[in-house]
């Protein structure tokens, strides 16, 4: 193999949760390279797995069961000799730190590229409504980042929740795309409603329901942003293997 080829630093996506979604990251990933040419595009190596247990049910009933599941995702990215880690998936990231103390690799944060996406799009927004799982807004993946900018969450009530956030999350995965986009826009105008300046759609299902829907606030897409992030990871690191590789 071409040693310019082995050089460059590869990105690494714990996927599979779900499937539909990590296409999307992925399908974001290449639109936000700004390349010329194939040659041009990060080397990205996937671990779609679907297998690993659904991390709002086990968040919720307290059950680690996702755990030796991402952990064997991970050192698979490790072994195929990846340089950094991203994980398209919001609920995921209640695992998050326990994957990054596992590893010597940066492993890329959704919910921090989200928020510095959001600071940037929308400086002005003092109430962010959040669409996700019931366990990403338990465990305030976004919460605690958004109060340090003093910013307020604005939420689905239980009921709005279950019969619209979580129904719509669920027919994404099941593949009724119109039945979700139809759940999501009634409850994404619901937390305008209830004075959202903007929206975070913090669920990697969300946003592949939601692609073309006029909103009455702007929305700020976590998948994409965290495809950006990996991105601006990726040209930092070009950089700086040529450098190592120009020394040699």
């Amino acid at each position: 193999m071409n040693d310019t080829v082995t050089a460059l630093p590869r990105l690494g996506v714990l996927g599979g949760m779900g499937p539909l979604a990590t296409a999307d990251f992925l399908v974001k990933l290449i639109q936000a390279t700004p390349a010329q040419s194939d040659q041009e595009h990060m080397p990205v190596i996937v671990h779609n797995v679907p297998q690993v247990p659904d991390r709002s049910s086990a968040f919720l009933a307290g059950s680690d069961a996702p755990w030796p599941h991402l952990l064997d995702g991970l050192r698979t990215l490790e072994t195929a000799g990846c340089a950094a880690i991203a994980i398209p998936c919001n609920t995921a990231h209640v695992w998050h730190a326990r994957l990054a103390k596992a590893t010597a690799l940066p492993v890329l944060h959704i919910g921090e590229a989200a928020v510095d996406a959001l600071l940037h799009q929308c400086p002005d927004a003092r109430k962010v409504g959040i669409l996700a799982t019931r366990a990403t807004l338990q465990a305030r993946i976004y919460h605690d980042q958004l109060a340090s900018h003093g910013i307020d969450a604005i939420t689905p009530d239980d009921a709005l929740q279950s019969t619209h956030v979580s129904a719509a999350i669920d027919a994404v995965k099941g593949g009724r795309i119109d039945e979700a986009r139809l759940l999501l826009t009634h409850a994404a105008r619901a937390l305008i409603a209830a004075g959202a300046d903007a929206l975070l759609l913090a669920c990697t299902e969300i946003p592949v329901a939601l692609a073309g829907v006029s909103l009455d606030a702007p929305a700020i897409d976590p998948t994409d942003a965290l495809a950006r992030a990996c991105v601006g990871w990726w040209f930092d690191a070009r950089s700086e293997s040529a450098s190592l590789q120009a020394q040699l």
